[in-house]
């Protein structure tokens, strides 16, 4: 590849590192809005006429009244806010007590089986949500958790996608190390707890790092199993909002996205050494 080439290929990057940046940049913006000037640019997305669309780079009165008008005058934002707390760390807990160890079973383990295991694994992974809403209402509702969080929270503790990626994971520990724990007289509980978890530590935090993520924006969910609006997540907040309370729902969305950046920022280490050794070992 030639200079020029390079060039050409660096611009073509960074014009779509701009496109994937612009949606972050059109919230942080809204944010900061003043209430006329949103329902100026956007009235046309909310009323069905032809007329364009308009934003302006910055916002033309910088105001932070929107904010204000969350923090201090919607507390059903705090309400569904606490609620995406404990939906999320009820779901990490869970994923945590049941997808290390199925994972380090199905990893290390001379189960039988494991390979057609694997295979439903992979298959109810690729299942979308509407294929198994049906069967997991029904079974939700038969426990009684109907219209509770833990609703939300228990068909999730049982994904399959912690338990696949952590599985390759612990695939990667090189077999001596273990075998040598063996040989000294560990067991295989011990050998999970002081081998197994230390050294697929990056794997772990990795999951847990997309399980927040996928649990902090869970819309699908919360609206089938949940019908008392005070049980909500922040996430179903966002829809409910009108061309009058648009300042508002661009608020939200700023203080919803904060913790997520936070985790995002904070784990981004662990997340990159556990992308490269998932693929470190077929």
């Amino acid at each position: 590849m030639n200079k020029v080439q390079k060039i050409l290929l660096g611009m073509a990057l960074a014009g779509l590192a701009l496109m994937l940046c612009f949606p972050i940049w059109f919230g942080i913006t809204g944010a900061f809005s003043s209430q006329w000037e949103l329902e100026t640019n956007l009235a046309p997305v909310f009323t069905g006429t032809e007329e364009m669309v308009t934003w302006s780079f910055l916002p033309q009165a910088p105001t932070l009244e929107p904010l204000v008008q969350v923090l201090m005058d919607a507390p059903e934002f705090f309400v569904m806010f606490w609620n995406s707390v404990t939906i999320t760390l009820g779901i990490l807990a869970g994923q945590l007590l049941v997808g290390v160890p199925a994972a380090w079973a199905l990893a290390q383990l001379p189960l039988p089986g494991k390979g057609k295991i694997l295979s439903g694994y992979i298959v109810l992974m690729l299942m979308p949500f509407q294929v198994l809403m049906y069967p997991q209402y029904l079974v939700v509702r038969d426990l009684g958790l109907l219209d509770t969080l833990g609703a939300v929270i228990l068909p999730a503790v049982f994904s399959t996608f912690p338990v696949f990626l952590l599985h390759r994971f612990f695939l990667a520990i090189p077999g001596e190390i273990l075998e040598a724990a063996r040989i000294d007289g560990a067991g295989e509980l011990r050998i999970f707890w002081q081998i197994g978890i230390p050294l697929g530590m990056p794997g772990v935090m990795a999951v847990g790092i997309l399980s927040f993520l996928d649990s902090w924006n869970l819309i699908e969910q919360p609206m089938t199993y949940l019908k008392t609006k005070s049980l909500w997540p922040l996430s179903l907040f966002l829809p409910q909002i009108q061309l009058k309370d648009i300042g508002m729902g661009f608020a939200a969305a700023l203080l919803m996205l904060i913790p997520a950046l936070l985790l995002f920022i904070s784990g981004q280490e662990y997340l990159e050494q556990g992308i490269a050794l998932s693929g470190g070992k077929d």
